[in-house]
């Protein structure tokens, strides 16, 4: 399927302005909400888009890379998040419980048996991802896998905004290469503690990233899938193949933090109209997420110094996009209430 481009001087776009002119308050006065809203109706290609149904995925996958000591957690600790946020006791279970947004999580490659249920989504590629640091992360048809299964699930899941996070101990390592491969940047710049990594840990990372990244470049076409193939992570693979799925079913999807970031980079890279579809929820506090954001010209919803993930950033922002549409539909217009406008 094709991703349609937005012309934000057409007529519709036109008549979505005007309608936001015409609401019961001063023009411009909501600021970034009617932004929201504009950004949403166009996304749609509907001057009257409803926004009812919000869905949250948390794609988790395990990392091969953790076997070189860049992260403090054991891997163990991906397998037992995924259980705790699908029987409701993280932060996002929290959050998505009390925001009406309904909320699965996904197993892209954890490594380990989980017992699924209609919560918890099987879509295991393999156990876990190869160490990046040695070769590949994973197959060309491993990676086309798990970005088919992202697509798919977008396609499938009937919602009108969509938001993308992740679970998976040593994420933050592909992610790091990721960016510092897409951007064409040093790895020092991208690397950051993650979960945790502090001291003698955080140069062991910032040394084992950049010579994996060293190692990759000599190979690398230059293609952002294969990028993705060579450093990254099941569950990244997975937000991409959402993104790139809802923006073919013209979805909005409300990206989370720095990782959940590099997914939607690399979807950016392949295709770069999906750009238009994404909502950016916060700046991280992980290091280089301002960076990036700063660097693509995106500027996020909110910053809260969060850099928990799982989707945290992201379920809050999707209350803002959604506040920004109850009042594109729900306040008086001065055409209808008999409000003088201004003189």
């Amino acid at each position: 399927m094709s991703i349609e481009s937005m012309d934000y001087q057409s007529e519709l776009a036109n008549k979505i302005r005007a309608h936001l002119n015409d609401l019961t308050k001063p023009v411009g006065s909501l600021g970034r909400l009617e932004e929201f809203a504009l950004q949403y109706c166009m996304i749609k290609q509907n001057e009257d888009a409803g926004l009812n149904r919000l869905k949250m995925y948390i794609f988790a996958g395990d990392h091969g890379v953790t076997e070189q000591n860049v992260c403090p957690y054991p891997k163990s600790v991906t397998c037992q998040m995924a259980a705790n946020i699908a029987s409701g006791g993280a932060a996002i279970s929290v959050l998505c419980k009390n925001s009406d947004i309904d909320l699965s999580v996904v197993d892209m490659g954890v490594d380990a048996d989980l017992t699924y249920t209609p919560r918890l989504i099987n879509c295991k590629v393999a156990r876990g991802t190869k160490d990046f640091s040695r070769g590949c992360a994973m197959t060309s048809d491993e990676c086309r896998d798990a970005l088919d299964h992202g697509r798919r699930l977008a396609k499938e899941s009937g919602a009108d905004l969509l938001g993308v996070g992740e679970m998976g101990i040593g994420n933050s390592s592909s992610a790091s290469a990721l960016y510092a491969m897409l951007l064409g940047i040093e790895p020092q710049r991208t690397v950051g503690v993650g979960t945790g990594s502090l001291g003698v840990m955080l140069e062991r990372k910032k040394q084992v990233i950049a010579s994996s990244v060293a190692m990759h470049r000599k190979e690398w076409n230059g293609d952002a899938l294969e990028a993705l193939q060579r450093v990254g992570g099941y569950e990244i693979a997975g937000i991409a193949g959402m993104i790139l799925g809802a923006a073919e079913n013209a979805i909005p999807v409300v990206v989370d933090g720095f990782i959940a970031g590099a997914g939607a980079l690399v979807a950016m890279r392949h295709e770069p109209k999906v750009k238009q579809y994404l909502f950016f929820s916060h700046a991280s506090a992980e290091q280089f997420h301002k960076a990036f954001l700063e660097i693509e010209g995106l500027r996020p919803i909110l910053d809260l110094d969060m850099r928990l993930g799982e989707g945290s950033g992201a379920a809050i922002a999707m209350q803002i996009v959604k506040q920004a549409m109850n009042c594109y539909h729900q306040m008086a217009t001065f055409s209808s209430a008999g409000v003088s406008k201004e003189v």
